[in-house]
């Protein structure tokens, strides 16, 4: 078949490079010169940017400060909480790097080679080895990692969207220019490397939208937002409290111990650490899948997903195609088995990069296509868009290759049988004649004559059934878009058993009106003919419904809509231009993979939302605490070291084993109101429960300080071991067992004498332990009651 035109380069119609490349040394010298295509496009911070960010923090620098004061003035124990800044910094660095391990490890697999010509062999480098001056080859799929000039193209087509927002695929030329960041969805070339590294057009732009960074994250900027109102707060009732002790304490150092343990709660310190470690173990699990995540927030956005919208080949079936039967409908002559045989075989050399489906009808044609040798004088490629690939050839006419819908008319016998063996699943091709001495265009004329049909069989995936039934039980959507014909597309489906299968829907029918567009994509769930225009339209039409959608594909018709989604879910083996624009990457092609990656978003965001609840009921109950004390100028009812005991068994130990928690719930919008209506009623009953106890314990004065801040730190405890069997449900045999677990601590620290002196507790007056369990009781039953209210009033 190599008669047709292909030169060695891959394109057709005696074009030719102007050079023929690099030599390897040549390469080698330009490399060491710093002329490579080297670029710090990292999927992590590296590791001193993680040090720092995990250890200069405004917090750990507010709780530095009050340690420094509570070491001064207060004795060791009053400075535990000191161990905070430590452990967080810690545990944010470890469970970081190890995500950073992972990310980094897969983007190296994730890495797609560029084929350039080396020592006049084409061979294949990775994208950092690529210099100036190299020759680069282009096929359709590939992504263009470098800036460079067109020297040789065969129906190039570069897709530019990524860059420009424009959608139309823009022919190339020699002469032209090409930039990083696009792609090419049709046609083949060759272009010599003008610009590398840095220099390129479009490597700042990779580089912010690979970078690591948490800022884009809806979570975040509701817990920043959250974090923002603390800070305010923090000020001036902080400012009241050190004035309140110093005018209520005996000694300035009973002052400043009092001020450090009302400040200290009020910080939510291990807020933003959990967040994160929640993330990163989330990104860690998914890579145990073969899952590669290329922007951390894409595991926040796993959770909001509610519409999954798929292509069908690659995902629903197998990406290799088997062409089974080329069963000839022309006229005698055209109908010729060797001439259609022939033809088939002319087309698909003629194609300068052919695609998956060409390349299943070359396996069966070729070995019967003899020595036929057709040289082609204009070639139109496949394309998406176009559906149909044609050429001309010297002396044998014009032929095209294509959707049977698309290249006949309704009424052509022809197409009435490929619509029938469509509606059984099939995909069927058209092979057909032009007029007489027409050539190929972007446009066929009406009067094509069907010579044969190209029959191809789908393997369905062995999972997808199960997959599809699996995310219709989660409550998520699945749409279904191909540019295959809509009846086939629907019986695939419907073997999987997608509700909606039996309604397929030929896309080219469907109204542009985005408001009716949506609509008819809420009617059905199969949609067939589908353009990579309409794929990013339809996309648009289900977000602007409020629908959070998440768009799989492996071809490079797939990267606008994936692109446009607010997840773009690519598969491994999909072409570079797809890769490069997801931000999800299932490495093993497995669609089966599917459920578990949105099934690891909903556990991540659902547990963030519990510990945030947790770290805000703390801050609630400590300036409420800061306040009454501050007015009723007294001492502070708590001790740093009684502090840090009850934060650690009721919000830092718990919260941490919560944080990596299953959970299956769909992320819902409203996290701040959500947390919020839960933290800060529980912790004004928890605030209210300890001051409580520590003024009925005061009113005798006969107990001591010590009885009286024990009573306060016994009802503090117990109202936020309450709220933390709220949070911790629903109730399983773990999460029952972690909460018995912290009542047991405490009790073990209040039996044992050592402990029992180490945090300064005291249970030697009765009547205070009473008043604590009753302020206690009395707070369980405000949140209770709150809890049940707010289950009954709604989300």
């Amino acid at each position: 078949m190599s008669g047709s035109g292909r030169t060695a380069s891959g394109v057709v119609g005696g074009s030719r490079t102007r050079d023929s490349g690099l030599t390897s040394a040549e390469a080698a010298r330009r490399r060491a010169a710093g002329q490579g295509n080297v670029v710090d496009h990292r999927t992590s911070r590296g590791a001193g940017e993680i040090v720092r960010a995990n250890v200069l923090t405004r917090f750990n620098a507010i709780i530095g400060v009050l340690l420094a004061a509570g070491l001064a003035f207060g004795a060791p124990q009053d400075a535990l909480f000191g161990l905070v800044i430590v452990v967080n910094s810690a545990v944010g660095i470890v469970q970081e790097l190890r995500a950073k391990r992972s990310l980094d490890a897969l983007a190296l697999l994730d890495a797609a080679p560029v084929t350039v010509r080396r020592d006049r062999a084409d061979v294949e480098v990775p994208p950092e080895d690529v210099v100036l001056g190299d020759l680069v080859l282009l096929r359709a799929g590939a992504k263009i990692v470098v800036d460079g000039e067109v020297t040789a193209a065969a129906g190039l087509e570069v897709d530019e969207s990524l860059l420009t927002g424009e959608a139309d695929p823009v022919p190339k030329v020699p002469g032209d220019r090409v930039l990083s960041g696009s792609f090419v969805p049709a046609g083949g070339g060759a272009f010599v490397v003008t610009a590398v590294g840095e220099a390129a057009y479009a490597n700042r732009l990779v580089a912010e939208v690979r970078r690591f960074d948490l800022t884009r994250s809806e979570l975040m900027a509701g817990i920043n937002r959250i974090l923002r109102a603390i800070q305010w707060l923090i000020v001036p009732v902080g400012a009241l409290l050190v004035v309140s002790q110093l005018r209520s304490a005996a000694t300035l150092s009973e002052a400043v111990v009092g001020s450090v343990a009302g400040i200290v709660p009020m910080i939510p310190e291990g807020l933003v650490l959990m967040t994160s470690v929640a993330l990163a173990v989330g990104v860690v699990r998914l890579a145990r899948r073969r899952c590669l995540v290329q922007e951390l927030p894409a595991v926040e956005v796993l959770a909001r997903v509610d519409v999954l919208c798929v292509d069908k080949t690659g995902t629903l079936t197998e990406p290799a195609l088997e062409a089974s039967e080329v069963e000839p409908v022309g006229e005698a002559g055209d109908g010729d088995v060797a001439v259609t045989f022939a033809a088939l075989a002319a087309l698909i050399a003629a194609d300068p990069a052919p695609n998956p489906t060409l390349e299943a009808i070359g396996r069966l044609v070729g070995g019967q296509a003899g020595g036929t040798r057709w040289r082609a004088s204009a070639v139109v490629p496949f394309s998406s868009a176009r559906k149909f690939s044609a050429a001309a050839f010297e002396g044998r006419g014009g032929w095209v290759l294509g959707a049977p819908d698309v290249l006949l008319p309704p009424a052509d016998p022809a197409r009435i049988r490929a619509e029938a063996a469509a509606a059984e699943g099939m995909r069927v091709l058209a092979l057909g004649r032009l007029p007489d001495g027409a050539v190929p265009g972007e446009q066929l004329p009406d009067t094509v004559r069907a010579v044969a049909l190209v029959v191809l069989r789908q393997r369905l995936r062995p999972h997808a059934a199960a997959t599809l039934k699996e995310l219709g039980e989660e409550g998520v959507a699945v749409k279904v878009f191909s540019g295959d014909n809509a009846a086939s597309v629907g019986a695939v489906a419907g073997a999987l058993g997608l509700p909606g299968a039996d309604r397929p829907v030929d896309a080219r029918q469907l109204p542009s009106d985005p408001s009716a567009l949506a609509d008819a994509l809420a009617a059905s769930s199969v949609f067939g003919r589908v353009s990579p225009q309409q794929k990013r339209d339809f996309v648009e039409a289900l977000r602007g419904r409020g629908h959070v959608v998440a768009m799989t594909g492996d071809g490079v018709n797939d990267a606008l809509a994936l692109k446009t989604a607010d997840l773009g879910i690519a598969m491994g083996s999909g072409s570079p231009a797809t890769r490069g624009t997801a931000k999800v990457v299932l490495l093993d092609d497995d669609f089966a993979t599917l459920p578990h990656v949105l099934a690891e978003g909903r556990r991540v965001l659902g547990n963030i939302e519990r510990v945030a609840g947790l770290f805000l009921v703390k801050t609630t109950y400590s300036v409420l605490l800061a306040l009454l004390v501050g007015v009723a100028h007294l001492p502070f009812p708590l001790l740093p070291r009684h502090v840090t005991l009850v934060g650690a068994l009721t919000i830092g130990i718990p919260g941490f084993f919560l944080a990596l928690a299953p959970n299956s719930e769909r992320a819902r919008p409203g996290f701040v109101r959500r947390v919020l209506r839960f933290a800060v009623p529980a912790g004004l009953a928890c605030g209210v429960a300890a001051f409580v106890a520590y003024g009925l314990a005061l009113e005798p004065h006969e107990s001591g300080l010590v009885a009286d801040r024990t009573s306060a730190a016994l009802a503090l405890f117990l109202a936020a071991t309450v709220a933390l069997a709220l949070v911790a449900r629903p109730y399983t045999w773990w999460r029952l067992g972690l909460v018995a677990a912290m009542v047991a601590v405490f009790v073990i620290v209040a039996a044992v004498p050592f402990a029992r002196d180490f945090f300064a507790l005291s249970f030697s007056n009765p009547a205070d332990i009473a008043y604590a369990v009753l302020a206690a009781a009395l707070a369980a039953a405000i949140m209770i009651g709150v809890d049940r209210w707010e289950r009954r009033s709604g989300p």
